[in-house]
């Protein structure tokens, strides 16, 4: 057995306020959950769903939130060795009252993909609530608590593990033994762990452009709001940055339409010329200018029957905004140099990566074409809010491009993975896929990816203030430069003299961020080096107190 470290660090991020009905972990808010009522929510989705759909739906649920809790371990313990780093995702599923665990085994390196545990779960709440319901079972029911164990396993490692319960007290055992070890070495994965991985990995031999990894609540919101109109022609608006996968969730869906069978054609409005536009998206009529010696299609009409997706569309000139109004609202066009009437039927998606109701209101985009546009407007979050999201993505590039190169690489360092999940991402999915395209082409043959592979020349690691990382690749706390120190104690000091307190000053300083950041709290908490939980958290407090 090894014994795992104290609980404060986890039990500190708790917060209570029951004269307002609120309890926290940092800035998120939580609910306790009854036994009874766990057991009436599960019992009822069995009924409701089926019990394999139920039981997938909970293994989702855990392996989300064992992803998340991944992430978290990098920062709540920067400067441990692994096991006290791993040891965060059992502790903080006992924290949940899910069940206490030993770590009897485990066994990892990162860089030859090697991994292997097996952990002892004590006093599982989901096994005692299907033993009081349903009595003995002969399969394994600890669904959230396995999701949980291979969602983490998963982010931590960086590569997919899967956490089978191989004893389970649901079934008679005296506790629930979980065994943990990559997905590809276990013999059969059955449809709910196959869901699960495919979701979050692409797999070791898809080359896939069209994956989409995903497991953050920032995804699923994208993706039920796609799945919710999957029936219909409803028009699409996705905002996000630059780089955040708008053509992805765009491609992902025309594949869940009905129109999947017909054509998805795509146009970036800012890569074409002003003057050349109106010729891309509608066409162009023989003899309509010098070299014009057929009749030449355009997006429009090349779409037909199917999806037509304008990234940027912000960038079209008021003329061409116009025009595609009225393709959209009464099907029809005429092609450049031409005065025939062509009829189309068409879906519209659309992207763009500035605030549309801000170019309204500055007059540079037409408000009647906003607003046929906006009937469903999709945020897509950008990858420093999902960093849940980054290890399946890691591999699915990884897999991707040393298939494409004929690279044989094998994996990431350990190091690589700390700074893969911890870097900012400026150029957010894109960004990350060229650093493992890169890196994949830099490492060494049958080797891992090392942090060396993918930041090099001007490309640093861009990590929250006060950690760094260590020539080992753990993630520590930064010593403060000689300056810092100075300008901290001249701080003090100035405290001192005006009398002024610790928490005056601290609130001073993020109202004076997010008030910078125009009230975005997602920017003010990066320039604070905060999470925007945590953040959000602090202003909650400041408005509580007055």
């Amino acid at each position: 057995m090894k014994h795992l470290p104290a609980y404060t660090d986890l039990t500190s991020r708790l917060r209570f306020s029951p004269e307002q009905g609120r309890i926290w972990r940092d800035s998120e808010r939580c609910v306790l959950l009854s036994n009874s009522a766990l057991a009436m929510l599960r019992n009822e989705l069995v009924v409701q769903l089926g019990l394999g759909s139920a039981r997938r739906l909970f293994w989702q649920m855990g392996f989300a939130e064992g992803a998340r809790c991944a992430v978290e371990a990098k920062y709540l313990r920067p400067g441990r060795g692994f096991l006290e780093a791993f040891a965060v995702g059992p502790q903080a599923h006992a924290l949940t009252g899910f069940g206490w665990t030993e770590i009897e085994t485990l066994d990892s390196d990162t860089a030859s993909g090697h991994f292997e545990g097996r952990f002892l779960v004590h006093d599982s709440i989901e096994a005692g609530i299907h033993l009081e319901t349903e009595g003995v079972n002969a399969d394994p029911v600890c669904w959230l608590q396995t999701g949980f164990a291979s969602g983490f396993a998963s982010t931590f490692a960086g590569q997919p593990i899967i956490m089978r319960e191989i004893e389970c007290q649901g079934m008679g055992h005296p506790a629930c033994l979980l065994h943990g070890k990559p997905e590809d070495e276990w013999p059969n994965l059955d449809d709910v762990e196959t869901a699960v991985v495919s979701f979050q990995s692409a797999g070791p031999k898809s080359q896939d452009d069209q994956f989409v990894a995903g497991v953050s609540a920032g995804f699923h919101a994208v993706r039920n709001l796609i799945e919710r109109t999957a029936g219909t022609d409803a028009t699409l608006l996705f905002l996000g940055e630059t780089g955040v996968g708008k053509e992805v969730f765009a491609k992902m869906a025309h594949r869940l339409s009905l129109r999947r069978d017909a054509p998805f054609v795509a146009l970036n409005c800012a890569a074409i010329p002003e003057g050349l536009i109106e010729a891309e998206l509608f066409g162009v009529a023989k003899g309509a200018f010098t070299g014009a010696v057929a009749d030449r299609p355009g997006r429009f009409e090349l779409a037909h029957g199917g999806t037509l997706f304008l990234d940027e569309i912000s960038m079209l000139s008021p003329l061409a905004q116009s025009k595609v109004l009225r393709a959209i609202q009464e099907g029809e066009f005429e092609r450049v140099g031409d005065t025939k009437t062509i009829q189309v039927n068409v879906r519209l998606i659309a992207a763009s990566n500035i605030d549309l109701e801000v170019a309204m209101a500055e007059g540079t985009f037409r408000a009647d074409l906003y607003f046929r546009l906006s009937t469903l407007p999709i945020r897509v979050p950008p990858l420093r809010e999902r960093r849940e999201d980054i290890p399946g993505l890691m591999e699915h590039f990884r897999a991707k491009y040393a298939m494409r190169h004929g690279r044989a690489v094998g994996g990431f360092t350990a190091r690589s993975i700390n700074a893969l999940l911890m870097h900012d991402y400026p150029g957010n999915v894109r960004e990350l896929e060229r650093m493992v395209e890169r890196a994949v082409l830099l490492a060494d043959e049958s080797g891992a990816i090392d942090l060396r592979h993918l930041f090099i020349g001007s490309d640093r690691v861009r990590i929250p203030s006060g950690l760094t990382l260590a020539r080992d690749g753990r993630v520590v706390e930064a010593e403060p430069r000689h300056e810092e120190q100075s300008s901290v104690c001249q701080l003090v000091s100035l405290l001192r003299q005006n009398g002024e307190t610790l928490s005056t000053v601290e609130n001073a300083i993020v109202r004076a961020a997010v008030e910078a950041a125009g009230g975005n709290v997602a920017q003010a908490a990066r320039e604070l080096g905060l999470t925007r939980r945590q953040l959000a958290f602090r202003l909650e407090k400041m408005q509580r107190d007055g």
